[in-house]
């Protein structure tokens, strides 16, 4: 799995100009699935996220936790963070997982993060068009790759 996680004051996502997910003070999630990912890939990714210290304390360093903050996630499934363009100019896809592979895994990823959490995330819809806003806080965006 390949994760963008953004740290957020705010986010939301639309889909036919609807919003369908939305928090505030926490971080956002894009999540790309591989062939290769498997459920242990997921209960990794999903403590390290939840523990992962990158709000700042009382005094300016980053070394709270998204639930020690009591914030929120929007998760967004995102293929494309596989994109190859080492040949050409069109990108391949070829090591996205497909959905039949991808969408229990990135399933699981939600209910996993759920129980780590202790609480409902918010999430787009997997494979639609949708429309990402937010305000990235800091600017603080770390790639977390499995």
């Amino acid at each position: 799995m390949k994760i963008v996680l953004q740290r957020v004051l705010e986010a939301n996502v639309k889909v036919d100009n609807k919003i369908i997910g939305t928090i505030g003070n926490g971080l956002l999630l894009l999540v790309g699935v591989s062939e290769n990912d498997t459920p242990e890939t997921v209960k990794w990714l999903s403590n390290k996220i939840a523990n992962l210290r990158v709000f700042s304390d009382k005094d300016g360093k980053m070394n709270l936790s998204v639930k020690d903050v009591k914030g929120e996630i929007l998760i967004i499934s995102q293929f494309t963070l596989y994109a190859n363009i080492k040949k050409g100019t069109r990108p391949s896809y070829v090591e996205a997982a497909k959905p039949e592979i991808a969408i229990p895994l990135y399933q699981k990823f939600i209910e996993q993060l759920e129980t780590d959490l202790g609480k409902k995330v918010q999430t787009g819809i997997f494979g639609a068009d949708m429309k990402v806003y937010l305000v990235n806080d800091g600017p603080v965006t770390i790639i977390l790759d499995r």
